[in-house]
């Protein structure tokens, strides 16, 4: 396989893990929660240098392509392990325990809160949740970068 051949597989995996999640919101209408939306940046940042390496070939593109499929990965796996209750979550997407707060204070968190919670599993296959999914697929990415680099 050429360097080319490994770059295309390794932007266009993050542009279709994208294209799913966006199906997945737009067309299965399940609304992202804040940890979701985190996982995407590094997918569109790593499209973007794909195509931009594809014409301007060079190897530092390679690089930051690998570290936004990795970042992704990273963020995938934590929020896998929120999702399992391994660790807790963001404040601000995670339930929490309310001891010590007034009414008012409570009610200005239930307002303020996002309408999905980065702890709940809103769809999984082969006990993997959509998160985890990003995690193990985006670390395959990370090695088609690396390939690319080294064949570059």
């Amino acid at each position: 396989m050429t360097a080319r051949q490994t770059l295309l597989i390794a932007f266009m995996g993050s542009g279709l893990l994208l294209a799913g999640a966006y199906a997945f919101q737009h067309l299965g209408g399940m609304a992202p929660c804040q940890m979701c939306i985190w996982q995407r940046y590094p997918h569109g940042i790593a499209v973007a240098v794909g195509a931009l390496a594809l014409t301007v070939r060079q190897k530092g593109l390679l690089v930051i392509g690998a570290l936004a499929a990795a970042t992704t990965s990273g963020i995938g796996f934590y929020h896998m392990g929120v999702e399992q209750g391994w660790w807790q979550g963001p404040s601000s997407c995670s339930a929490g325990a309310i001891d010590g707060i007034s009414a008012e204070a409570l009610l200005d968190q239930i307002l303020a809160a996002p309408l999905v919670r980065c702890d709940e599993i809103p769809w999984q296959m082969f006990g993997l949740s959509m998160a985890g999914w990003n995690a193990v697929i985006s670390l395959a990415l990370v090695g088609f970068w690396l390939m690319a680099l080294r064949r570059a």
